[in-house]
């Protein structure tokens, strides 16, 4: 069967998995629709500038995939392992990714506008410049992540933060309280302290309460 393209786009590298090459190749033929790649093996394929609009990667294998530049929008993450992917500047409007593996992930410039994150393991993951408006952000462990220059907006933010998350040069507002882990102890920080906390490393971040919504 030939690879095709798709609108003009094709994989710059396969995954290696048979049942995920095969799958693929059909979408890229058909040509239409979202892709069903529901518990397959993708990892370490370059899917970079794909269009996966409304597609599903429930439960999928996306380690170290390249997804730069790809269009995602609305698509279903939930439970997908993409520790160490790439998915710069990717479109993630309103995408699924709640229990999903994000470690070590980059997702520098990426729109997660609207986006759901519950329980979500984002241990090292880099979002620079990362755009987080709306999205629900509760349960998302951020420690040793890097989110300088990213953007917040009322989001709900119950997450785990630690000295080594990187805030400076984060903007908007957030709704808290995280847990602040340190020498293997947790507290919760919230309100003008957790503000402070952030402007000290940089971030000007406003921490709304529930009741000052609106």
């Amino acid at each position: 069967m030939s690879s095709g393209t798709r609108k003009g786009w094709a994989p710059t590298r396969f995954p290696t998995h048979a049942a995920a090459i095969e799958r693929l190749r059909e979408w890229i033929e058909v040509g239409e629709g979202g892709l069903d790649a529901v518990g397959l093996d993708f990892s370490e394929a370059d899917l970079s500038g794909g269009d996966f609009a409304e597609s599903w990667f429930t439960d999928a294998n996306l380690k170290n995939v390249r997804l730069v530049r790809a269009e995602l929008y609305r698509s279903d993450m939930q439970g997908a392992d993409l520790s160490g992917a790439d998915l710069t500047e990717c479109s993630l409007v309103r995408v699924n990714l709640d229990d999903a593996i994000l470690r070590n992930v980059t997702l520098d410039g990426a729109n997660l506008v609207k986006a759901s994150l519950y329980d979500v393991d984002a241990v090292g993951a880099k979002c620079r410049g990362t755009q987080f408006m709306g999205s629900s952000l509760i349960g998302v462990d951020f420690r040793h992540a890097d989110l300088s220059n990213s953007v917040f907006d009322h989001n709900s933010f119950r997450v785990t933060l630690d000295k080594e998350t990187k805030l400076e040069g984060a903007l908007g507002s957030v709704i808290g309280p995280v847990a602040l882990v340190h020498e293997g102890s947790s507290r919760e920080l919230g309100g003008p302290e957790l503000e402070q906390w952030i402007r000290s490393r940089g971030g000007s971040i406003q921490v709304v309460s529930p009741a000052r919504q609106g």
